[in-house]
């Protein structure tokens, strides 16, 4: 997947983030100060950084003046207009108040993730290749035939890998937060993509919560 630069001076922040990203196959760096993290920003590559405003030894709005070629998402308690639009003036691609939470923050890096074209064009797990750009699926070298919603849901499970999934986050993501549908449209596509692909050993039921996605 990524690398991702975690810029976050308080110690617990700093392991949730690293915790979760890596979780779903993220590789990341954790530093505590904006001299190290320009540091760490120009001496290695990195496809995201996630960006506290309030380091003990400057803002971040100055490390990211300094650090201007990696997509970065503020990450603040500085909620106030003013520094939401200082933070998109210097070019951060997004910025999310604390508290937050982690599903919402894993979706916005995945969203800027997409846009700067950082994540994995092809993903490939035993006889199954997926080319994501293409939407082409081979399954033992045999293209195999998705409908659209088949493939959305099928890049939700993969891209969030190792993390379990309710059903209703599965419904907003995939189908989207307007979906009149039930819980047990997931539970069909889940099936579907079992038989196509052969992911029986992949896709894991959850008992009474939902489905997990196992490399």
């Amino acid at each position: 997947m990524a690398k991702i630069l975690i810029v976050e001076d308080e110690i617990a922040i700093n392991d949730l983030l690293r915790l979760n990203l890596e979780i779903i196959g993220h590789k990341c760096t954790s530093v505590y100060t904006g001299k190290d993290a320009i540091r760490a920003a120009r001496e290695q590559g990195f496809d995201l950084m996630l960006l506290d405003v309030m380091l003990p030894d400057m803002e971040g709005f100055a490390v990211l003046e300094k650090v201007r070629d990696v997509p970065t998402i503020f990450l603040t308690a500085r909620g106030a207009t003013t520094d939401k639009i200082r933070g998109f003036g210097l070019g951060a691609d997004d910025y999310i108040v604390k508290p937050f939470e982690v599903a919402e923050l894993l979706a916005r890096v995945s969203a800027v993730l997409r846009r700067s074209h950082k994540t994995e064009e092809v993903y490939s797990i035993g006889d199954l290749s997926i080319n994501w750009d293409a939407h082409e699926v081979f399954l033992e070298g045999k293209r195999v035939e998705l409908t659209p919603q088949e493939f959305t849901l099928l890049r939700i499970l993969i891209e969030k890998r190792n993390v379990c999934l309710s059903r209703q986050r599965l419904l907003a993501e995939a189908w989207g937060t307007d979906f009149l549908g039930e819980s047990r449209t997931v539970d069909v596509h889940i099936q579907k993509l079992r038989k196509k692909l052969k992911l029986e050993n992949h896709i894991k039921t959850v008992y009474k919560n939902g489905y997990r996605f196992e490399e």
